[in-house]
């Protein structure tokens, strides 16, 4: 029997029962959670069980949920089943104040930069990784810059507080500009204050 997503939620129900959770499935890719401290269990039974045989992990990335508390950080792994072409999401979470997660990069010897990565980016420390350090960021940078821990936009832009879009009747879509407290519609001044004019 081919290998299918049914076959593979009932092994890993059957092997890890209720420590496997939250299965569903999106565009024909089985996903499912469990605890961090399973990771490798689950990771490497999806490995070596000859039924399942995830042996290439794709991808391995993190994700920041700030409003998710005690569970801001997750842990993505995106594996594959090379002979029967199927995929499979595996997830973890972690506290943004606890980010320790067991390594994969033993079984996974790909793991290892994408360890560094999402260590880089979002501060997940792989315990046990051989190398964890930044890989594109400088040693110096004190933050990891994929968090949710700013504003969206920064704080000290004015361009887009001063500049408004309005409709007059008869009249093309104008842009307004306030400049040192004076408003002006010209598309003149808008080319010279900004560097390139509104019509295409």
């Amino acid at each position: 029997m081919a290998l299918n997503n049914e076959i593979i939620q009932n092994k890993l129900m059957e092997k890890f029962g209720d420590q496997v959770f939250n299965f569903s499935s999106a565009s024909g890719i089985l996903s499912f959670e469990s605890s961090k401290e399973m990771n490798l269990k689950v990771l490497q039974y999806l490995y070596e069980e000859p039924v399942l045989g995830f042996t290439f992990l794709t991808d391995l990335c993190g994700v920041n949920y700030p409003d998710n508390k005690g569970a801001e950080l997750v842990v993505v792994y995106h594996l594959h089943n090379l002979s029967e072409n199927i995929r499979l999401r595996y997830s973890i979470s972690t506290s943004i104040s606890e980010t320790s997660v067991f390594t994969a990069s033993k079984l996974f010897a790909s793991a290892n930069w994408m360890e560094r990565e999402t260590y880089d980016f979002f501060g997940i420390n792989f315990v046990g990784h051989p190398n964890l350090k930044r890989i594109l960021n400088v040693e110096e940078m004190d933050y990891f810059p994929l968090r949710k821990e700013y504003p969206l936009e920064d704080q000290t832009r004015i361009d887009k507080d001063l500049c408004r879009r309005f409709h007059r009747p008869g009249v093309a879509i104008s842009l307004v500009c306030q400049t040192q407290g004076k408003w002006h519609s010209s598309h003149a001044h808008w080319r010279s204050t900004f560097g390139h004019s509104s019509r295409s």
